[in-house]
């Protein structure tokens, strides 16, 4: 079982923007996403092996991991806890956005499906 290039890339460049996605080193595993709960409880595992690393991405961005700009660019306050899901009750309540302000700028990071 050797880890593919794609998969690598993704772990060497992409891993270090994703906020609390870690990388734990198994030798010879194949490489999985673990998703844990807040409370560290194995929900799902995702093998990668076969994903390129543009699925990885889209992947791990629907799942609702925050990527940064650069490694070390600050982390919204919203997105601290990414990808778990605060409960709604603890959000702040949104202000309309029927001000003509623009909504936060999120569009960058998400790549419509090709």
């Amino acid at each position: 079982a050797g880890r593919s290039p794609q998969v690598k890339a993704f772990v060497t460049q992409d891993i270090p923007l994703y906020h609390n996605l870690e990388m734990k080193h198994l030798p010879g595993a194949d490489p999985e996403l673990v998703l844990l709960s807040r409370r560290y409880e194995e929900l799902e595992r995702i093998p990668l092996s076969d994903m390129t690393r543009e699925e990885i991405n889209q992947l791990v961005q629907e799942l609702g991991f925050y990527r940064k700009e650069t490694p070390d660019a600050p982390v919204p306050k919203e997105f601290q806890f990414a990808p778990a899901k605060p409960l709604p009750i603890l959000l702040p309540p949104q202000a309309p956005t029927t001000d003509g302000k623009t909504p936060p700028k999120r569009d960058k990071e998400e790549h419509p499906d090709l």
